[in-house]
């Protein structure tokens, strides 16, 4: 009888010990995974500078903009020399792109670029990762619209900016050319291939939408670039990275309606195809604003 007392004792005392250590894993799970999503929901700020702008010659004024959800936003402006005016829309953890704005308004173009909600200058304390991001793309866009010099809209996106663009862009038809470089096809793919273990994105998602309001599962150009046709789109990708692994650019140059172009190169990282031949990217850009822009 002593006997048995013993080995339900000691019984019991395991069992304890596992439930304890299992809630005890599940806690730290569910707290890390926490501290995570709150993490890539405030991004670092780097301020600009505007010097490769002054040193290009590249005159701009500095504006705000204001989103409809009450979110002030850092911009620069260069009025158009041929009636089109570009939106240009950085990455995640990034500012305004110094150097595709110098490229575009050393065209002849017009630009329109901005630090989005909580990165580099703007307001806004929480990155949605292309969420109501879109809220500051038609800021930019009202804004542009507003300007006497300004017949038509054009805009390039890089990285979260060039999803963001390509979703905006699906509702407002007064974007009417569109380069992505280096967008994502869908956020669900790029959070899952940054898990460690499947069974973390379900908890990722969920800490997403409580901290931000917005589910990141829907952020998915993939699922809607086929409507912006009959305007023009065109997908800039290294083949290499994530976008290799996942196929970004391919999915979505495949789930596009003409008119569409691809331009992918092997081994060039995310974002580094202007950095690798910066004079046929510029061609090779320009040329596609000026066809679908300018008629040329």
């Amino acid at each position: 009888m002593k006997r048995k007392f013993h080995g339900l004792y000691y019984f019991r005392l395991i069992s304890t010990v596992v439930i304890l250590l299992s809630v005890s894993l599940s806690f730290a799970t569910i707290y890390s995974v926490d501290q995570w999503t709150q993490s890539m929901l405030h991004p670092k700020r780097i301020p600009v500078t505007g010097d490769w702008l002054r040193k290009e010659e590249i005159l701009y004024q500095e504006i705000t903009l204001t989103t409809k959800d009450g979110i002030s936003l850092a911009a620069w402006y260069t009025p158009p020399e041929n009636g089109a005016v570009i939106l240009v829309a950085h990455g995640y953890n990034d500012n305004r792109p110094e150097n595709i704005y110098a490229m575009l308004a050393g065209n002849g173009y017009g630009v329109l670029a901005w630090d989005f909600r909580a990165h580099g200058e703007s307001g806004g304390e929480i990155s949605t990762l292309g969420s109501l991001e879109q809220l500051d793309v038609e800021a930019a866009l009202e804004y542009a619209l507003l300007q006497k010099s300004v017949e038509r809209v054009g805009a390039w996106g890089g990285s979260m900016g060039a999803a963001t663009i390509l979703l905006t862009a699906v509702r407002r038809p007064e974007i009417e050319a569109v380069v992505a470089d280096s967008a994502f096809a869908s956020l669900e793919i790029v959070l899952r291939k940054s898990m460690p273990y499947d069974f973390l994105f379900p908890l990722v998602a969920a800490s997403g939408e409580y901290h931000a309001g917005v589910d990141l599962r829907k952020i998915s150009p993939v699922s809607e670039i086929e409507k912006i046709s009959p305007r023009a789109v065109f997908i800039i990708d290294g083949w290499d990275g994530s976008a290799k692994a996942a196929s970004f650019p391919y999915l979505l140059y495949n789930a596009a309606n003409e008119p569409k172009e691809i331009w992918t190169e092997a081994g060039i990282p995310h974002l580094g195809m202007l950095a690798n031949n910066p004079k046929k990217y510029q061609r090779q850009v320009i040329n596609f604003f000026n066809q679908y822009l300018l008629g040329e």
